[in-house]
């Protein structure tokens, strides 16, 4: 007997974490414009808006009482400090598109992952990118217009506490080449998408199949 029923898929929550300058946020934007599928989950912050940014698409910028509140009243599910600021991630959009079957990236640091697997289970899958070398890390974060020689020496200076948070992940990645690091994370993605607890319906597909 042939079936025409329909398998759905829950969505998954990908989280990307890497020390600053590994590039999580350029392979996080390669990603995104290279899937449909992927939604970034936008995170409130504290932190002082860039010129580049605006609200609403790279953070929610919110004030110390603001995010506070959210806290809470357990608007997240997740949230941390990172270099003196508080990142969180709201959970209902999260929700609602993992319910209709999309996918959703987090640029979080192993803080955040750590609280995100306590509440997401089997809908996360963590990835950790590593940069090639220290001399190339330092080398990406002088380059970076917007950081200060203060906050490089900070960033470098925590770096090595971020990277041995490693083996806590899933998936690691040495990000060499950009697009062969992404080429990577697809795979990954693809693979786990196919997950048996993921796909809605399935049972019940069989049952007809086999009936």
């Amino acid at each position: 007997m042939s079936s025409n029923m329909e398998i759905k898929r829950r969505g998954l929550m990908l989280v990307l974490s890497s020390p600053s300058g590994a590039g999580k946020t350029t392979l996080s934007r390669m990603l995104l414009e290279s899937d449909a599928n992927v939604v970034l989950s936008i995170s409130a912050t504290t932190r002082p808006k860039r010129p580049n940014e605006q609200d609403g698409r790279d953070y929610f910028f919110v004030g110390q009482d603001i995010f506070e509140s959210m806290a809470k009243a357990g608007e997240f599910l997740e949230h941390a400090t990172v270099f003196d600021h508080r990142y969180g991630t709201p959970q209902k959009p999260v929700r609602e598109a993992l319910e209709a079957g999309r996918d959703v990236l987090f640029d979080i640091d192993w803080q955040g992952t750590q609280q995100l697997k306590e509440k997401a289970g089997e809908d996360l899958v963590s990835i950790f990118v590593l940069p090639p070398s220290h001399d190339e890390l330092e080398r990406r974060l002088k380059t970076r217009a917007q950081d200060s020689p203060d906050v490089v020496a900070r960033r470098m200076a925590k770096a090595e506490s971020e990277i041995s948070h490693w083996a806590e992940y899933d998936y690691v990645i040495v990000n060499r080449d950009a697009n062969a690091a992404l080429s990577a994370i697809r795979s990954i993605l693809a693979a786990e998408r196919l997950r048996r607890s993921r796909q809605i319906g399935l049972s019940e597909f069989v049952r007809n199949i086999t009936s």
